[in-house]
């Protein structure tokens, strides 16, 4: 069932949190609770990075990629954010196109941080700087919509956690798919017993692709390398064009920074945050996870060292994989590269596979005859009516309650994406503490659990 959410007021939000405040919240999250300053203007937005995954009209005309434009529905973006000054120019004039005021624009994302007329964040940057923007912006007093996946580390998860609570603020992980009408019902048929006992589950995410020996050139004049790299070793910029790819070349950057270790996981942690994250759901272990991690088969386009790539002139993330992880009552979760994009979910009484186009299996074609009961797909999303996945941030945001793609569930399907890239770059397999957080037995691979930040760049808490 779906429904369109009303446009949230200030007044509204307002309104809707009260109530819940002094019953409800921790004292760090009561100031969030009581809402926006003025009761007569909607939620005001702030976007930090305007590439791709905001708006595909940033370098071409078809926008029908990206999230962005439906977040004017719910709120006014104010200020814009991006290194990359031409997608900076070109954020400011789509969002004039959409609400009919340029906004503000940045290309140092702390002033949108420090701003205090910004009352949500809209995160679409690199990998690898999602966690400290979104842990300053919570700290900062917003809430926060973060495209996928929410962290470039297992660490970084656990501190976004840590500010989640200790601050009260509503943070919705962009993974769409917990919003996809047919994804939720693959979890209802679950939770209804229609598959019998889990047993075994397959993500089929998709290999990622390789790249010739990418020259050292020099940073356009419109782009802040620098800034771009943040967190991440600073190296030379890398790009030559000519690439059969979204973004026509390949590089250390815009779009292809996906297929760096260094920014990024790979399809582990691309496509793996999405189909991960239904598998994690749909296995009931949102609050846990794998015991062991097996790499039984990975390849790399270059040659590794102690987990590190020997050379950076090329993509370096895996290329193939079949990589089986195992939780403690014996459920295995399967990531390959060679099958249908997707999620297998086996059973004891039956089996269903459910992808962005099709939910199809024996136990579908038995709903004709037997439907799930009334509000079974209402109850696994948490009990609230099935909507737009950003429409359900907003109402998150107006209510206080928590959104479906949360943080804390986010980080424990992510860490088994990030587990599954650590056992692939030590090449063995890894036995994991879901409770202490923690590898065992492997100094080596525990310390790809967390990363140094670069100096000047490092999370604050």
């Amino acid at each position: 069932m779906t429904h369109n959410v009303p446009s949230i007021t200030r007044r509204s939000a307002l309104q809707a949190s009260v109530g819940l405040a002094a019953a409800s919240l921790c004292p760090g999250a009561v100031r969030r609770a009581l809402g926006f300053e003025s009761a007569n203007e909607r939620p005001r937005i702030g976007v930090i990075g305007c590439g791709v995954r905001w708006d595909k009209r940033v370098f071409a005309a078809d926008g029908r990629y990206g999230v962005g434009k439906e977040f004017p529905k719910f709120g006014d973006i104010i200020s814009v954010c991006d290194v990359d000054a031409n997608r900076l120019a070109r954020a400011k004039d789509i969002v004039q196109g959409w609400l009919g005021k340029a906004p503000d624009s940045a290309s140092d994302y702390r002033k949108i941080i420090d701003d205090p007329r910004v009352d949500v964040v809209h995160i679409s940057t690199p990998d690898h700087w999602h966690a400290k923007i979104a842990i300053e912006a919570m700290l900062a007093g917003k809430d926060v919509y973060c495209e996928k996946p929410m962290t470039l580390t297992i660490d970084e998860g656990r501190l976004l956690c840590e500010a989640c609570r200790k601050t009260g603020a509503v943070m919705q992980v962009g993974t769409q798919q917990r919003s996809a009408p047919q994804f939720v019902k693959a979890i209802a048929m679950i939770r209804d017993g229609r598959l019998g006992k889990l047993v075994r589950v397959l993500c089929g995410i998709g290999g990622a692709p390789v790249s010739p020996e990418i020259p050292v050139a020099t940073p356009p004049r419109h782009f802040d390398w620098d800034r771009w790299l943040g967190p991440a070793p600073r190296v030379d910029y890398r790009f030559q064009a000519g690439a059969p790819n979204i973004i026509q070349s390949w590089s250390r950057t815009h779009y292809e920074f996906r297929w760096w270790y260094e920014y990024s996981g790979g399809k582990l942690t691309d496509w793996g945050a999405h189909h991960v994250d239904i598998a994690t759901w749909g296995m009931d272990k949102t609050d846990t996870g794998p015991i062991s991690v097996d790499p039984i088969m990975v390849e790399h386009p270059v040659e590794f060292q102690d987990g590190y790539p020997k050379v950076d002139n090329a993509y370096n993330t895996a290329t193939k994989f079949h990589i089986k992880a195992i939780y403690h009552d014996g459920v295995e979760l399967i990531l390959r590269h060679d099958t249908d994009n997707g999620i297998l979910f086996e059973g004891t009484e039956g089996r269903i596979f459910v992808n962005r186009g099709k939910l199809v299996g024996k136990p579908v074609e038995d709903l004709a005859s037997n439907p799930l009961p009334d509000g079974a797909m209402e109850a696994v999303y948490k009990g609230r009516e099935l909507t737009d996945h950003v429409a359900n941030f907003f109402a998150a945001v107006a209510s206080r309650q928590e959104p479906i793609s949360d943080v804390f569930s986010h980080h424990r399907a992510l860490t088994t994406c990030h587990l599954a890239g650590i056992a692939a770059r030590v090449g063995r397999k890894i036995r994991w503490d879901p409770d202490q957080e923690q590898v065992i037995g492997d100094p080596l691979a525990q310390s790809l659990v967390a990363r140094e930040k670069r100096q000047r760049f490092e999370i604050e808490m």
